[in-house]
């Protein structure tokens, strides 16, 4: 397996550290590694209004040249100490399809790595974003028939994101497969969800995609267990769906962090 950390963050991200993305190079040499990917939250569809109070799930379109510039400008520096890509972490919206391929596409040749992530769930006629807060997930629930019911729908989107036609662009990785269990200790799911969560891993070795194992959930209070937990790495190992380390590090002290609690 390849020593290094897939999911990494920047100071381009709104809800981030002002750490520089040099200090989270350099943390990564710090600590032995020989890739490092960013991958900062791509920029909403235009047409899209973020949920979130403050508006900021995602990276500005003001920013991105800087992104990506910064990320080169290191990339050629520590060419001889780290291999460094610049990527996304690209939101699945359920009903922005085309606009999130017009993105892609028009990012694409530039963009050396990415990930497909579930964040905003489409309940009737509005989005949420299910992991900004232990308070908004309950508001969620109400909006919902209960924690199954959002569980559920959770996971058909996470399907319908691999299922989706996103262009020639479309990440070959899929991020943080049970983000939804983030708040679970304190709003627990009745039901067991391991079907869903084994169709999710057949639909990644039938496309042949990736799975970002995410060890940001040790450390969220009212989960306490990696994106996914390890019964289902263990699965996708079996599977032989390549696993891809992920700190999602939006500090640079964490990257890397719990990679080292992980059986693999």
């Amino acid at each position: 397996m390849k020593k290094g950390d897939f999911h990494v963050h920047s100071p381009y991200c709104p809800h981030g550290s002002n750490d520089s993305m040099e200090e989270y190079v350099r943390k990564a040499i710090e600590k032995g590694m020989d890739y490092l990917t960013f991958t900062e939250h791509a920029p909403f569809p235009e047409s899209f209004i973020d949920p979130v109070p403050n508006k900021d799930s995602a990276m500005s379109w003001a920013d991105v040249e800087d992104y990506i510039n910064d990320g080169l400008l290191l990339k050629e520096k520590y060419k001889h100490d780290l291999q460094i890509k610049v990527g996304f972490e690209v939101d699945f919206i359920e009903g922005y399809e085309k606009e999130t391929t017009r993105i892609l596409d028009y990012f694409g040749t530039r963009i050396e790595d990415s990930i497909l992530s579930v964040h905003m769930l489409r309940i009737g006629e509005q989005y949420v974003c299910i992991d900004y807060s232990d308070e908004e997930f309950g508001r969620i629930l109400s909006l919902t028939n209960g924690v199954d019911s959002l569980h559920r729908l959770y996971y058909q989107t996470v399907k319908r994101s691999i299922l989706a036609n996103l262009g020639s662009y479309k990440p070959r990785r899929i991020g943080h497969i049970t983000l939804v269990e983030k708040f679970r200790k304190k709003y627990p799911a009745t039901m067991d969800f391991t079907t869903e969560q084994d169709e999710i891993l057949s639909l990644l070795h039938k496309d042949q995609l990736e799975l970002d194992v995410n060890s940001a959930g040790f450390y969220k209070e009212w989960n306490e267990n990696a994106y996914p937990p390890q019964p289902l790495i263990n699965k996708a190992k079996q599977l032989g769906i390549p696993l891809i380390t992920g700190s999602d590090s939006h500090t640079a002290c964490h990257i890397g962090r719990g990679f080292d609690r992980i059986s693999w």
